[in-house]
């Protein structure tokens, strides 16, 4: 049996009235997740525990059955284990973005783009090199990563500053939640000296030029110590793989000893390389037992507000991921059991995560004993819930669902 795991990452929204209170699951051409609805299981799943974060750090570790109340330590930790880069136990980890901020008259800040217009990685660690060379310290060290996504990691956790997800506060006032990181003397030092580098910085000259948002402030958040998961292999007799361009995915299988498979032009947006995931995915599977597979576009267009772009990431999952790997499993010839999924919510009129029960496609190869009959959507998920079907409680009681393929 091999078992498939496909993640569409903030899929979920509300109804959205410039698609006639549709959601973009419903207006997005999706046939072949919606086959599979149909003649699959549908069900919800609570991916975030109670009083957690509704991050995809915690969703995803969920989805791969490991309890966030047991093991959930802090999203930095996994993007630095992707990155190689060890954390000691008198150290903390931040995600550190290079975000886009407007300095208001009087000293205040609006946080006009968490992405620095999408930096390229090249760009990113041009900025982030200079950073550390001028800002860097004993105490305070940078390590560049991909995009606007990189790492900072702090000595001594004195003085830690209450940090808040950039992408939360898209176009709004952060101008309170910056000032937590000007309280201790030293990171005032580190935050007002690295906006300085980053203003003149030829790297941000040279976007102004084309009219690209500068990357002129750091935010780091998303703190945590070093953590620790049982292996996966051990955790449940089989042998899988994973695949996603962010470091946080990447962190989260190295930590539980997936191998990771790294695909030229995958880039956690909408011109991500599809079709390279998902031939990873199906050379993956001939000799393991389990593969994973992430897409983050349809996230980060939740997260800006683009309805259609939303609607575009849906359906390349659905034609450039789902279909292919589908189709050749078929092809195969042997029993599989696949999941389409989402890990949170990421409604366009919000912009941010939320904690939701995720609809789910449960699909075995098979034959389902109790087919859903409907397309993949949020209210459908629903109806088949309140006419009996299944709706669990965690991750973890997920995972063992997928596992109860009647082989093991």
């Amino acid at each position: 049996m091999k078992y498939i795991l496909l993640i569409g990452d903030g899929m979920g929204d509300l109804p959205v009235p410039e698609l006639g209170n549709a959601t973009p699951l419903e207006a997005a051409g999706k046939p072949a997740i919606d086959r599979l609805a149909r003649e699959g299981e549908m069900l919800l799943v609570r991916t975030v525990p109670p009083g957690f974060p509704p991050g995809s750090d915690v969703a995803n570790l969920s989805l791969l059955g490991y309890e966030p109340e047991k093991y959930y330590t802090g999203r930095a930790p996994l993007e630095a284990a992707s990155m190689g880069v060890a954390i000691e136990s008198d150290e903390i980890a931040y995600r550190c973005n290079l975000v886009t901020v407007e300095y208001r008259p009087g000293g205040g800040i609006i946080m006009r783009d968490f992405t620095a217009g999408h930096i390229s990685s090249s760009e990113a660690a041009e900025l982030i090199t200079t950073v550390q060379r001028d800002c860097g310290s004993e105490r305070f060290t940078f390590h560049p990563g991909i995009s606007y996504r990189h790492l900072l990691v702090v000595k001594n956790s004195a003085g830690t500053p209450q940090t808040v997800p950039p992408h939360d506060h898209t176009d709004q006032d952060v101008t309170r939640f910056y000032r937590n990181y000007l309280e201790a003397a030293d990171w005032r030092e580190l935050m007002t000296g690295s906006a300085a580098i980053l203003a003149d910085h030829p790297v941000n000259v040279r976007r102004a030029a084309r009219n690209l948002p500068p990357a002129n402030s750091l935010w780091p958040w998303g703190e945590g110590r070093p953590l620790r998961l049982p292996p996966f292999e051990e955790r449940y007799g089989i042998r899988g793989s994973l695949i996603s361009a962010v470091d946080l995915l990447k962190g989260i299988g190295i930590c539980c000893g997936l191998e990771i498979i790294n695909v030229d032009g995958a880039t956690g947006y909408l011109d991500t390389n599809y079709e390279g995931k998902a031939r990873a995915a199906l050379e993956a599977l001939r000799d393991r037992d389990f593969v994973l597979v992430h897409v983050e576009a349809p996230d980060e267009a939740g997260h800006q507000g683009m309805v259609r772009e939303k609607i575009r990431a849906i359906e390349d999952f659905d034609g450039r991921i789902v279909r292919p790997i589908v189709e050749e499993m078929e092809r195969r010839g042997g029993p599989f059991r696949l999941v389409v999924t989402m890990d949170h919510y990421t409604p366009i009129c919000r912009r941010t995560h939320e904690n939701w029960p995720v609809p789910m496609v449960l699909y075995d190869s098979r034959g389902s004993a109790r087919p859903a009959g409907l397309a993949y959507t949020e209210a459908n998920a629903k109806q088949v819930v309140a006419a009996g079907g299944p709706s669990l409680a965690s991750g973890a009681d997920f995972f063992a669902r997928l596992l109860d393929s009647g082989e093991r």
